[in-house]
């Protein structure tokens, strides 16, 4: 991706003054070799072949002085409209300060500029699609909450010009200028999966792998969940940045059933803290089956993935209001965690589930003999609230960034809102890990090593801590109540990359790690905000080369400097 013209030149060149407003045209003795062709400043004699083109910009050094020329350039007054600048080059006083310093302006181009110089290859605009589907090649969707600003503003600049498939630089940079940061992290590979394309390619591959599974049986006993067709089969992923790949029946509800339960666990962990919510249930694994009658040598449900532990978890939440209450409460929290994405309940599975839920009330009935729940619970309306729960619907879309906002600490990727305090984030992937996959826990730890948690209607909802979370749906289950096909794809997902928790990422050589670009390690960079980026992207890369000047330059005053093939460096 080389970047020649000489609109990039002019407006580099504006941007290295002082102010960056005034465009001055350069001394007669440049050569083309420098300046470019499409700026020389006298017409080229004919048949002259065109020298190749290369952008530059200058920008006042002032380190050096000559005896009799007067101070250096840093150090004299600005000129007069200098104070009204207002391109966005992060206020480049970089130096900071006053005296010798205070010139120092105008050494960066702005994060737009770089922008649209690397998607525009070197061409005087940008086609709209081009610039989409180059977004959509970084994992980020135009649907992402973060980029609404920047969405609106396009379809605004579209109805209202007459070229409407076109952005110059100009309706480019004010396009993007509300989500500048955000965009450059995508377009310079700074998420932590910088190769996407490469990655979902394998993603959809292992998806077609587990599509072949044959066997299991759709979940019957709940008569709603029998009415699935066995031959559905999704899977979504989102990562910590918000990077998004779908595959398969992504769209289409499903309920979430045993997933809801480490989700109202970190709910009541987030609200009332560790201690007193394991006053009331344990963390170990029970090494029964989930609907069992039994508790641990306390009279405690052994912990709050079995159904005795979230039918008392889900007793601990919002204590004193009405069910109408609590199950708002809990669709707000379900709807925060998901990023305002699909959630929704299926009213005919709450009465299918609850009029099938006998094992359920007698286990209702166990724990309130067995004075598990808090003082004054109706015991009877609880039940009906851990019904409810069950039937909320997602769909793979909306989990997986439920799952994301697990990976990443509480916070929900695309909206960047701090939904779960890291104390319950911790909690529940602990308990995932170790109790999640009902009588399959101990192998899917030994053999996959990540939290996840399954539920009867097919869905395994599956965290990779601090890269991403993915929901994998398909209906018929093996005999432990998993998913097969989802079951399938997590084995592979593993023996492919290094995500296992256990996996060496210094030594294991075999594996992919997605984190990683050209065999680089994934460095950490620190806050990304404006000024950050922009000192990396245009000094720390080496994109600005320094070319000796022509003889009759004022070499004290005046540095060139050539942005050299920007796409292929990076």
């Amino acid at each position: 991706m080389r970047l020649w013209s000489s609109a990039l030149f002019r407006e580099l060149l504006r941007l290295s003054q002082p102010g960056g407003s005034a465009l001055r045209r350069p001394p007669a003795p440049f050569s083309a070799a420098v300046w470019g062709a499409g700026s020389l400043p006298h017409p080229r004699p004919p048949g002259l072949p065109p020298p190749p083109a290369r952008s530059v910009c200058t920008r006042s050094e002032g380190a050096l002085q000559e005896p009799g020329k007067g101070p250096p350039l840093s150090a004299r007054a600005p000129p007069a409209d200098s104070g009204n600048s207002n391109n966005h080059n992060g206020g480049q006083e970089l130096a900071g300060g006053g005296g010798d310093n205070k010139m120092k302006q105008g050494l960066l181009p702005s994060l737009e500029d770089l922008l649209f110089y690397t998607i525009a290859e070197g061409q005087e605009k940008i086609p709209v699609h081009k610039f989409i589907t180059a977004l959509k090649s970084t994992g980020l969707r135009t649907s992402d909450p973060r980029l609404k600003e920047c969405m609106d503003m396009l379809r605004l600049t579209l109805q209202t010009t007459s070229d409407g498939v076109m952005l110059d630089k100009d309706l480019f940079k004010k396009c993007v200028q509300s989500n500048i940061v955000l965009l450059t992290q995508a377009f310079r590979r700074k998420f932590v999966i910088p190769d996407f394309m490469s990655f979902t390619s394998h993603i959809d591959e292992l998806f077609e792998s587990a599509k072949k599974q044959s066997g299991g049986q759709v979940a019957d006993y709940i008569p709603q969940l029998a009415k699935f067709s066995p031959d559905l089969w999704g899977v979504s992923l989102c990562t910590v940045d918000g990077q998004r790949h779908s595959v398969g029946d992504t769209k289409v509800p499903f309920c979430l059933q045993s997933c809801v339960k480490p989700l109202k666990y970190a709910v009541a962990v987030n609200d009332l803290g560790t201690e007193y919510v394991h006053r009331y249930v344990g963390k170990e694994p029970s090494g029964l089956r989930f609907n069992k009658l039994f508790l641990n040598e306390d009279d405690r449900p052994h912990n709050p993935m079995v159904n005795a532990g979230a039918i008392v978890i889900t007793s601990l939440i919002k204590q004193g209001a009405n069910n109408a209450e609590k199950f708002d409460y809990m669709m707000q929290f379900m709807n925060n965690m998901a990023g305002n994405e699909y959630v929704g309940f299926s009213n005919a599975t709450f009465q299918s589930e609850r009029e099938s839920g006998d094992r359920n009330f007698a286990i209702g009935y166990y724990l309130k003999e067995k004075k598990c729940f808090p003082e004054g619970t109706d015991m009877v309306a609880i039940l009906d609230f851990y019904f409810q729960l069950c039937s909320i619907e997602v769909t793979c879309e909306s989990a997986s960034v439920m799952a994301a906002t697990l990976a990443n600490g509480g916070f929900c990727p695309i909206t960047g809102e701090r939904v779960l305090s890291p104390e319950s984030v911790r909690n529940t992937l602990s308990l995932m890990h170790s109790c999640g996959m009902y009588d399959f826990s101990g192998q899917f730890a030994f053999h996959v090593g990540l939290p996840a948690k399954s539920g009867v209607a097919g869905g395994i909802l599956l965290v990779v801590p601090n890269v991403m979370g993915l929901m994998c749906w398909s209906p018929p289950l093996d005999k432990m109540g998993n998913s097969v096909k989802g079951i399938h794809f997590c084995h592979e997902l593993v023996s492919l990359c290094n995500f296992h928790n256990y996996d060496n990422l210094r030594h294991f050589a075999k594996k992919l790690d997605p984190r990683r670009e050209g065999g680089d390690q994934r460095h950490s960079f620190g806050p990304l905000d404006y000024e950050s980026l922009q000192q990396e992207l245009a000094l720390k890369s080496t994109v600005w080369k320094k070319v000796s000047p022509e003889s009759n330059e004022d070499i004290s005053r005046t540095i060139v400097y050539r942005m050299e093939g920007w796409g292929e460096q990076n």
